[in-house]
């Protein structure tokens, strides 16, 4: 009983100093604290990564574990690539408070937002879906040998391969929309790059190492976008 809520204790402080970095940085950024846009958006994010945090911890807290503490066989270059875009996306709500809370670079209209806003049905809804179905949805790429590793052909699975960074990137190109900035669109364009470029390291790890993956991926052809890649 302890443990498990010290587990929580640990989720929530972990979701609420995310929100404090991401909080701070873009009010910092932006010079002034009098923005409703980005106050709006934080509590709608906050509350929506909570009631997501909580779910994963009831429904399946072995994935919990996995995705917080990953195992030792942890590939090195995806390390390197977590740590850039977790870079990125620091840099990413500096330009937007720059560009949207400070400087007013740019405009977005009104109709664009509301694009903006209906990104993040996928860009939540995608990650939430690949975890209900995928138990060995870890954090970093990794082949769970010893969580008995297989092939997940379930859910979002059915269509394209990694779901996950499709979400990933539906949330790049919807926070800068919804907040104002077609500035902070150029940092989105690098978290994508980054992102393409681990699915594509991913993806053939999982060809090599994953017994099943190859003639799975001859099934489910394209990698995030369906029709594209």
């Amino acid at each position: 009983m302890v443990s498990s809520l010290r587990f929580y204790l640990t989720h929530f402080i972990q979701t609420v100093m995310m929100f404090v970095i991401i909080g701070g940085t873009l009010f910092l950024a932006a010079g002034r604290v009098d923005w409703p846009e980005a106050w709006a958006f934080l509590i709608i994010y906050y509350l929506i990564a909570l009631a997501a945090n909580l779910w994963m911890l009831r429904s399946n807290p072995e994935l919990a574990h996995e995705r917080d503490r990953p195992g030792k066989n942890v590939k090195s270059w995806d390390n390197r690539l977590v740590a850039l875009n977790l870079l990125l996306t620091l840099a990413l709500f500096v330009v937007i408070g720059l560009d949207a809370g400070r400087y007013r670079w740019s405009e977005v209209p009104a109709g664009m937002r509301v694009v903006g806003l209906l990104g993040f049905i996928p860009a939540f809804g995608l990650p939430l879906w690949a975890t209900k179905v995928n138990n060995y949805l870890s954090s970093r790429v990794r082949i769970q040998a010893e969580r008995g590793h297989t092939v997940v052909a379930d859910g979002p699975y059915g269509f394209i391969r990694h779901p996950m960074y499709l979400g990933m990137i539906c949330y790049a190109l919807s926070v800068p929309l919804v907040l104002g900035s077609w500035w902070g669109l150029v940092i989105s364009g690098a978290m994508i790059a980054v992102l393409i470029v681990r699915t594509t390291l991913e993806d053939r790890t999982l060809q090599r190492e994953l017994e099943g993956y190859s003639e799975y991926s001859q099934q489910v052809r394209y990698r995030l976008i369906p029709g594209v890649w």
